[in-house]
């Protein structure tokens, strides 16, 4: 279990814990060392059954092929008779109706109202003036012109 520690060299380990740790505590130790030694092995056991059960299951799936996947589930899904679906009441060109998503078979007839660019190019940069040229009502003004006025 120790490997190469023999009798002697045992006994002079527990001495020096007596010695160091003193009678009352010793038993509280040895408790803990017990339960820490356990949990250790149990903990490595555990990853050894893990290893191994990883091992088995790649050596089987080595050993047997994948079987062949059914063809019922690579056929693809025919589309329905447009005459039914008028028929049952759908309207064909209705967008929900259209699973796949697909786009609509006549192109846009409207050409783009603005030409391709910068948006920001053509944006003001400042707003637009609506004071007419007055300040703003509250407006305190330049005070030189206060004092100019007010003399």
């Amino acid at each position: 279990m120790f490997g190469s520690i023999g009798t002697m060299e045992l006994v002079v380990i527990l001495v020096i814990a007596l010695i160091v740790f003193g009678p009352r505590k010793l038993p509280e130790l040895g408790k803990s060392l017990g339960k820490s030694l356990g949990e250790f092995k149990r903990a490595s056991n555990d990853l050894r059954n893990t290893l191994e059960d990883e091992i088995h299951v790649e050596e089987q799936a080595r050993r047997d092929p994948e079987p062949a996947k059914p063809e019922s589930a690579q056929k693809p899904v025919a589309p329905p008779d447009p005459a039914q679906t008028v028929a049952q009441g759908h309207v064909s060109g209705d967008p929900l109706d259209d699973p796949l998503g697909q786009a609509p078979d006549d192109p846009l007839d409207e050409p783009l109202d603005h030409a391709p660019g910068d948006p920001l190019a053509s944006a003001p940069t400042s707003p637009p003036d609506t004071t007419n040229g007055e300040p703003p009502s509250g407006a305190t003004g330049n005070p030189e012109q206060k004092r100019t006025e007010t003399a």
